[in-house]
């Protein structure tokens, strides 16, 4: 993945914290914007913190910080004062970094007096680079020591690293400094009332190879991060809605969508969708495939680019320390990380058991949004083979069922998307021991077989499209008699290494509602259990009951609320026909956005509604995060039930907007290669432009269970 570049993106990690992104770089500081060692600060490329210490000092004084503003996911400007050494409280000397995060930083201090009287100032910036893997700043534990050396020329530092057979170094440029091996100090006289300003730039290099540097812009000029902020509003559909606050943070989501695209250098072209920041801006399998497929009415090329990608990268051997596995897709890949830290021990590991079957799910979806035919099929093999991997490799023990196991012990000891240590528990708070089948793994599985056999249908293999079909059906069925526990009226979570169902009430069952594997019959007993007070917390559904013995409200998978998963919970409830459930649902979620600034956050504490009055912040939540950023486009578009299926040459739109949300106007929403106007007034809907051969019907679209049961297999 060396090189990626991507769109930018920006939030907070932590209290008193300022994150911004562009692609495989990204810059943490404090509130002043200094950056220490000691904490995970720093600025990373391709995962590597290449800038440790960027500390700023005023005649001795640290800056004491005002305000951050991120205006642009990629750029700040830190505003702070000179403490005054008299002890009056009032400073006359104000700071302003203005930061700009790319293949580095390049970074504009301007030093503002304001007092009637002429300012001497020694302007000193300390400079570090560790050169340490973003893991072991993540975790806080630095495990390599580089052999340092550094050299100044004119108004350049130059700090150079090696580490067994790998070279590293970083370039700082400061025009006018005093450069010494230490750092850079400016001499300013500064006049009442007046201002000074210098520019420094941090460009990294690898193996003696530079990066392009930064070229600042000229008169008028607007910065390349600019440039692909403006084309991707461009391409986007453009929305207004009645209630202003949804509107906000739909057009945040859109933004922090944008901001997390990553455009492979070999495949310009290609888009895919990095999975969050800061941590997080590198391809997964899981994430990126949930965040394109949700992000489908805003920009289906995202979907396809991650498709694609991930088809390159699909395991083609046995591999038990990365987990590779002959037509498995990738959890994750890193840059640069050294092989004890990276998941397996190495740049690209495969221990997801939901990915694979979720790359054939969002492949039949991309097929409905009207590619090219043969841009479809030349993934079908890549399809075919994800199948086989969830037959043999994913079943292991031929029950029928997916399961996982890790295959070494640096791996994930769980799977599926709760993926944490202790995230699959029984009722009593008892971890379940592997491997383990969870149940919304078998509802991807069903979607996968179905989704393949539609697609042979669709190409006019009838026969493949039948044997998937009875694949389909008997998974759904042993499923149903498996999974469900009738004196709880709930599914269980999984079944553990010994077949026992795994009782805990879950989050996870209301996912496999969207997916059409529940028994009609056991659904109203479902819906019920979500929205009881132990699930629903007035802010969301949450993942685990509070009734169950491993609940706590902090954790991360033991009673939080994460925003993709109910969005997805809301579009299965409305399958089934519990629009006011998913309302509910819906409403909760934007207005727990409203908290922070319209952007909703990976996840945040499952506190009730009643007991603490503002959704309560999870400390390490990444913001913004892929398929919480796209969140609320699901939770809007289900509420519309609107889709498309090209091939069948039908747009559907049934809406169904609560009416505190108002009236709705989209404009260049895509639409089978055209642009369309979407209107809904009063709940009425109506559609302009739309492409030739696209008929629009005013109901939902047709699910791959109903078009598998009309075409009579």
């Amino acid at each position: 993945m060396a090189g990626w570049n991507a769109d930018t993106a920006a939030g907070p990690v932590g209290s008193g914290t300022v994150t911004l992104v562009e692609g495989s770089s990204f810059c943490i500081s404090s509130a002043n914007g200094d950056i220490h060692p000691e904490h995970p600060h720093g600025v990373f490329h391709e995962d590597t913190r290449i800038l440790s210490r960027w500390n700023l000092a005023i005649n001795g004084q640290v800056l004491e910080p005002l305000t951050a503003s991120t205006q642009e996911p990629y750029r700040a400007l830190f505003i702070g004062r000179v403490p005054r050494s008299d002890g009056y409280a009032d400073s006359p000397m104000i700071v302003e970094r203005l930061r700009e995060v790319g293949a580095g930083i390049l970074e504009e201090i301007t030093i503002r007096n304001y007092s009637s009287v002429e300012a001497e100032c020694m302007v000193t910036l300390s400079v570090g680079s560790d050169f340490a893997d973003l893991f072991e700043v993540k975790e806080a534990r630095i495990e390599r020591r580089w052999d340092e050396s550094r050299h100044w020329e004119g108004d350049s530092l130059t700090i150079r690293a090696s580490w067994q057979d790998v070279q590293k170094s970083v370039v700082v440029n400061a025009s006018g400094a005093d450069v010494t091996t230490e750092g850079l100090t400016y001499r300013a006289v500064i006049e009442p009332r007046g201002s000074w300003s210098t520019l420094l730039t941090v460009v990294p290099a690898v193996d003696g190879a530079r990066p392009a540097s930064f070229v600042r812009p000229v008169g008028g000029e607007i910065s390349p991060s600019d440039r692909r902020r403006q084309e991707w509003v461009g391409k986007i559909p453009k929305l207004h809605i009645g209630n202003r606050s949804i509107e906000r943070t739909l057009r945040r989501s859109y933004d922090d969508l944008g901001a997390l695209r990553i455009e492979d250098p070999a495949h310009p072209e290609r888009i895919v969708v990095a999975a969050g920041a800061p941590w997080f801006m590198t391809l997964f399998g899981r994430d990126s495939l949930w965040a394109s497929e949700m992000a489908l009415p805003v920009d289906p090329s995202l979907a396809l680019g991650t498709l694609q990608t991930l088809a390159d990268r699909q395991g083609s051997v046995v591999d038990p320390m990365s987990e590779e596995e002959p037509g498995k897709i990738l959890h994750e890949v890193r840059l640069g990380v050294s092989g004890g830290l990276a998941l397996g021990g190495k740049s690209a590991y495969y221990g997801s058991v939901d990915a694979t079957p979720q790359f054939v799910m969002t492949l039949a979806s991309v097929s409905r949004w009207g590619f090219a035919k043969d841009t479809i099929a030349a993934l079908l093999p890549n399809a075919d083979r994800a199948l086989d991997w969830i037959r043999k490799y994913g079943d292991k023990d031929g029950d029928g069922f997916v399961e996982y196991e890790r295959l070494n012990d640096q791996g994930l000891i769980n799977q599926g998307w709760k993926d944490s240590w202790d995230g699959i528990n029984f009722a009593n708070g008892r971890l379940a021991e592997p491997p383990i089948a969870l149940c919304e793994a078998q509802a991807l599985a069903y979607t996968a077989f179905l989704s393949r056999a539609w697609m042979a249908y669709d190409a006019g293999d009838r026969d493949l499209a039948a044997q998937l079909t009875g694949e389909a059906a008997r998974l759904k069925k042993r499923f149903n008699e498996e999974f469900w526990m009738p004196d709880r009226g709930y599914f269980a979570i999984a079944l553990d290494g010994k077949k026992r169902q795994v009782d805990a009430c879950a989050s996870n069952m209301g996912q496999c509602l969207w997916h059409g594997i529940v028994d009609e019959d056991k659904v109203p007993q479902v819906a019920e259990r979500l929205m009881s007070p132990e699930m629903f917390s007035g802010w969301g559904v949450r993942t685990l009951a509070s009734d169950m013995g491993a609940y706590n409200p902090a954790s991360y998978h033991n009673g939080s609320v994460w925003p993709h998963d109910n969005a997805i919970i809301a579009a299965g409830l409305m399958r089934y026909g519990f629009v006011e459930e998913a309302q509910r649902i819906a409403t909760a979620l934007f207005e727990a956005a409203d908290y922070t600034n319209g952007r909703l956050p990976e996840l945040f504490c499952g506190f009730s509604r009643d007991q603490v009055a503002e959704p309560v912040p999870y400390p390490t939540a990444c913001s913004p995060q892929a398929w919480a950023a796209t969140a609320p486009i699901m939770l809007v578009t289900s509420l519309m039930r609107y889709d498309a299926h090209i091939s069948l040459g039908g747009f559907w739109m049934d809406p169904a907007l609560p009416e505190a949300y108002g009236d709705l106007h989209i404009t260049n929403a895509p639409m089978a290669g055209g642009r369309i106007t979407i209107d809904i007034i009063g709940s009425e809907p109506s559609v302009q432009g739309l492409p030739e051969g696209i008929a629009f019907h005013r109901e939902h679209r047709p699910w791959l269970t109903e078009l598998i049961k009309q075409a009579g297999l």
